[in-house]
């Protein structure tokens, strides 16, 4: 039987979520309006010590949308958005979409090379950053098609008490931005709502319309602009209820993954407010301002990346945390080891919390998670089954030939959720979204899986990180998952280093457990344990100790800065 049409109910205590849903059919301002409506005075958003009303939010919303309207932002143009989570990127980002334009979403730290590469790959007419980012965005301005830079500043939207204490300590490390300077401020522009003329400044927009630009994380080649509708955010926003349906409107999700990403933007945020919920943001991520607002807000749901979770299980600070009030946990954007989700499983429970990790799985080609562990059906190492009207398939990788159930291949899917394509990228779009023998246009992941006969997806390996040794496939992961389970480890990565004779040899870097010293005993007694768990084509050579792994922005591990690290090695 195909595994494409094996659709495994979830299962959950308020009884099985629907396989079909009815999906918003307009605008992601339109759905965030239609809430605010039913709950004007529910809190939408806490900021540093502030808190925002539904009704206060879409003011904000709707007189942004006025300011962009004054300036010539028109429908179908692209706005830029580099800021980190914070009231006035969510202003902006939906009175872009309000406008009928297109948020262009990047991170707020990216080099200026990496900027000007955004604002033209978009052909961006105006961007707004945070007063720091300035001169980053000015020096390459000339370079792009940008006519409007906008500056907003964190102390804006910060209480009385806390921008005081925010101007004596980061307020003063900001260069100051000349008088001069070609740029509106953000005060000045809301005040150019006044000046709006425009009665249809509301431009109609259909479910279907594009709405948003985010890009891959570039870790397997160029980064791409990933061009996404109205309907695949709004899918994934009911997705997401349904998939939870412990969920009422008032919980609050602690919005710390970034707006850059599908994640931050398409769970943290959209997802909530599309449905009543209350986003706790976190302009800056560091895992103790994470663990301090779960316990301040006491957090209802909370996404994270693995390297998130282990850096809680390390924090001195949640030692007699109260933890009872979490009703989902959520981890995504990398693999999560087998060993490490029995460590947090352990820690949730030590801190009165009755529910668990779930793992899911996605790509910013559809938003971001596509796939969801049930809320009382784990199975060791699946990533779970697909969303409500989403279907996964198995193929062998590059083709449209699906493998049997209990079968390695590529993993694809199809659903609500996926992108329309690459920006301009006609090529890289037809290797993504392939049109199947069943007539259905499938997104290829480029990642590696297989499927069980009920339907549940396990994630292997990303096809381009996979080593090849002697002439053998090695998977890092589950090499990771072996090396991660020694009571000595805290968390590893492996890579494969360049070998003259045997193409590629395999590398671990290891970050010791808490009060566990590096040693050549500890490397040792890693690698005799290593021996016993490891086919001898597959043992590293080598294991390197770190006292912390290097991360991408949204917090995975970035095994492509170790690599770069060898290579540059090996080239002396």
């Amino acid at each position: 039987m195909s595994n494409t049409i094996v659709k495994t109910p979830w299962k959950g205590y308020m009884g099985e979520v629907p396989m079909h849903l009815d999906y918003f059919d307009g605008s992601m301002f339109e759905a965030v309006e239609a809430i605010a409506k039913k709950y004007p005075n529910s809190i939408a958003f806490n900021f540093m010590g502030r808190a925002t009303t539904y009704r206060a939010m879409v003011r904000e919303i709707e007189n942004c949308a006025r300011a962009l309207k004054t300036i010539g932002v028109r429908e179908g143009d692209r706005v830029t958005i580099a800021m980190p989570n914070c009231p006035q990127a969510i202003y902006m980002f939906y009175a872009v979409n309000l406008v009928g334009g297109i948020a262009n979403m990047i991170h707020p730290l990216s080099a200026e090379k990496e900027i000007e590469f955004y604002l033209n790959e978009s052909e961006s007419v105006a961007a707004i950053t945070l007063d720091q980012f300035y001169h980053k965005f000015e020096n390459v301005r000339e370079k792009t098609k940008v006519v409007n830079i906008i500056i907003a500043s964190v102390k804006d939207a910060l209480s009385k008490p806390i921008k005081a204490g925010y101007m004596l300590t980061e307020g003063r490390k900001i260069a100051k931005i000349p008088e001069d300077a070609p740029v509106i401020r953000w005060k000045d522009f809301m005040r150019l709502s006044h000046s709006c003329f425009y009665k249809t400044y509301k431009v109609k927009r259909a479910a279907s319309d594009p709405a948003v630009i985010l890009y891959s994380g570039g870790t397997t080649g160029t980064t791409k602009g990933i061009v996404l509708t109205n309907l695949n955010f709004n899918a994934l926003a009911a997705q997401i209820v349904a998939t939870n349906p412990m969920f009422r409107p008032g919980d609050r999700m602690l919005a710390a993954m970034p707006l850059f990403h599908g994640f931050g933007l398409g769970v943290c945020v959209h997802s909530m407010l599309a449905n009543g919920g209350r986003c706790i943001l976190i302009p800056r991520f560091t895992a103790k301002s994470y663990a301090k607002q779960i316990v301040k807000y006491r957090c209802n749901f909370i996404a994270g990346v693995p390297t998130l979770y282990e850096a809680l299980l390390r924090l001195p600070s949640m030692e007699g945390a109260n933890l009872s009030s979490l009703k989902g946990v959520f981890s995504g954007g990398d693999s999560l080891s087998v060993e490490l989700k029995k460590k947090f499983a352990k820690f949730l429970y030590d801190h009165n919390a009755t529910i668990q990790v779930r793992e899911g799985y996605g790509t910013t080609e559809c938003v971001t998670a596509s796939c969801l562990t049930p809320i009382n059906d784990y199975r060791p190492g699946s990533i779970g089954i697909p969303f409500p009207d989403t279907y996964y398939g198995i193929f062998k990788p590059g083709t449209t030939e699906e493998v049997p159930a209990g079968e390695e291949g590529e993993i694809c899917l199809r659903g609500p959720s996926v992108m329309i394509g690459y920006i301009d990228n006609p090529e890289e779009t037809e290797l993504a979204l392939k049109k199947h023998p069943d007539g259905y246009v499938w997104l290829h992941t480029g990642d590696l899986g297989m499927m069980d006969k009920d339907g549940y997806v396990y994630f292997r390996q990303r096809i381009k990180r996979m080593i090849i040794t002697s002439g053998y496939n090695v998977y890092p992961s589950q090499l990771e998952n072996i090396i991660d389970a020694h009571e000595k480890v805290l968390i590893s990565c492996v890579i494969g280093i360049k070998d003259s004779y045997k193409m590629q040899k395999v590398k671990a870097f290891v970050v010791p457990a808490p009060g566990i010293v590096p040693s050549d005993e500890l490397k040792k007694e890693l690698l005799s344990y290593c021996s016993k768990k490891i086919a001898k084509y597959a043992m590293p050579c080598d294991i390197e100790f770190r006292e912390e792994l290097p991360k991408t922005p949204v917090g995975k591990v970035a095994y492509r800065i170790l690599e770069e690290e060898e290579e540059k090695k090996a080239a002396g």
